[in-house]
């Protein structure tokens, strides 16, 4: 009877399991048909008006624009729902641009290879490489023996932490550096493999961090430089290091705290304390001993590669030589000093290099047919009469949902200039425009290719691309929340101009 009852139930459970396979492929199905069914309804429809500027400057939207807008809608829908790999849908960008003739594909292909896309290879190399010497774990270690064996205490720790080290270093570089870290962290926290609250918040939160933190320096990221290049072509007013960093560091740190807030409630760790942790991490680190010749070439070769890329912002020698030069640099001393090997190289996570170049390739696909600049000049001049404070937030919200889809040095691009030009109609000041636009285009909360630490958070497999999604609907919102205040009162208060004079 025992026997009949056990078979019943086994039957009853492979059942359940063709059933909820069968569900699986129906819903992925499904989505894989909306993202080819949205191209084909934007290639295919009849030709778009062009877009007027406040000046009377028509931007038309050429056939391969429109398709790069179709390419974009079948894309974002694959990478949310992961119908396939990232890395797979990825090259899929590249293949519909040659075959629909978007773009050529030696253009189309060679964003793949883009320097953007090899500072991110750099970066996770200089992640793993702190993992194979022992840096991670020591640093661990020794980072929860200062923050304790509460779960809350070691999510401020972790996300302060990140956003610290961004004020100084690239936040991808960080990013891939902080990541081994917590995986050591989260090792300590859950031993099985099955994501947890707690991971979620760990690593989402991890990236959210990277993108706050790298908006108080020009050290951060790339977008500041460049949007301070266009701000002064257009407007003839120049941004000094420490003003930018006047302006943007109580928001930056404001959103840290918050987004600490956030994920406390959203995701709140399953356990408060982890009982035993800090004398358990205080034996680990102990047994360490001293740190080990290959821990000291490690930490030596990162420290001179972070130093020379921070200095490219202030020694004009440097200034020429590209950054992802100078990260790969550290990639080939690894492999010289014997700190990596071929077995290395095969671990790295191709699957986040595919994605980051197949975002390279759409957000140029976007940017070069026009489709871009067409999308910023049709939701900008829907502002054109607007009250400032209004005026102000559209711009956001567009470089906040632009930098979503596409690289935010080139969401900033395309849109700051059109709203420099609207900015005398309304009396606004062009200050508040700047860096309203750079907040927003810092924080990426919905999408894995809005930045290089979404991804490589992704890749602890705590979360899918979609759970991810549905995190960064109210972290945008408590973001544009907090810009609102910013922008309304604290900035007017520290003595930026928001009406032109």
């Amino acid at each position: 009877m025992e026997t009949n009852t056990h078979s019943s139930d086994h039957k009853t459970r492979i059942i359940r399991l063709v059933q909820k396979h069968k569900d699986l492929d129906k819903k992925r199905l499904s989505f894989i048909l909306l993202g080819v069914i949205l191209f084909c309804a934007v290639y295919f429809s009849p030709s778009w008006p062009a877009a007027l500027d406040p000046n009377g400057k028509a931007f038309a939207l050429s056939h391969e624009g429109k398709a790069a807008i179709g390419l974009f809608l079948l894309t974002a829908v694959w990478w949310v729902f992961e119908v396939v790999p990232i890395g797979v849908t990825s090259v899929m960008v590249g293949v519909i641009q040659a075959m629909f003739l978007i773009r050529a594909p030696k253009t189309a292909f060679s964003d793949f290879m883009d320097p953007s896309v090899w500072f991110i290879f750099g970066s996770i190399v200089i992640g793993m490489t702190f993992t194979k010497s022992g840096l991670t774990q020591r640093m661990a270690y020794k980072m929860l023996m200062l923050v304790g064996e509460r779960t809350s205490m070691i999510y401020l720790g972790t996300f302060l932490m990140t956003a610290i080290l961004t004020l100084i270093m690239a936040h991808t570089a960080v990013a891939a550096t902080v990541f081994p870290l917590l995986m050591a962290i989260y090792k300590l926290y859950d031993t099985s493999d099955k994501p947890t609250k707690f991971g979620k918040g760990l690593f989402i939160g991890m990236a959210f961090v990277a993108g706050a933190g790298s908006s108080i320096t020009l050290l951060g990221a790339a977008r500041g430089a460049v949007a301070l290049g266009f701000f002064k072509d257009i407007t003839g007013k120049e941004i000094s290091f420490f003003q930018f960093s006047y302006y943007m560091f109580m928001l930056g740190f404001a959103m840290v705290f918050l987004l600490w807030g956030f994920f406390m409630i959203f995701y709140k760790p399953e356990k408060k304390t982890i009982p035993g942790l800090k004398i358990r991490a205080k034996s680990l680190y102990q047994k360490l001993g001293p740190m080990k010749p290959i821990e000291i070439t490690t930490i030596t070769i990162v420290l001179l590669t972070v130093a020379i890329l921070a200095l490219r912002s202030f020694v004009p020698v440097l200034a020429p030589i590209n950054k992802s030069a100078i990260i790969l640099v550290s990639t080939i001393l690894f492999f010289l000093f014997n700190i990596l090997d071929m077995d290395d190289l095969e671990e790295i996570p191709w699957n986040i290099i595919l994605l980051f170049g197949g975002a390279m390739s759409i957000g140029f696909c976007l940017w070069q047919t026009g489709a871009a600049s067409w999308l910023a000049v049709n939701w900008l001049i829907l502002f054109q009469n607007a009250q400032w404070f209004v005026f102000v937030l559209g711009i956001a919200f567009f470089v906040l949902v632009m930098t979503n889809l596409i690289m935010n040095v080139a969401a900033i691009a395309i849109s700051l200039p059109v709203a420099l030009v609207i900015c005398p109609y309304l009396g606004v000041a062009p200050e508040v425009v700047l860096f309203a636009s750079l907040t927003t285009a810092a924080m990426p909360f919905l999408l894995l290719v809005g930045a290089a630490p979404n991804a490589i958070a992704y890749n602890s497999k705590q979360f899918t691309s979609g759970e991810f999604f549905v995190a960064g609907i109210p972290a945008s919102l408590l973001l544009m929340a907090v810009l609102s205040v910013f922008v309304m009162w604290i900035w007017p208060l520290m003595g930026m101009p928001v009406l032109a004079q």
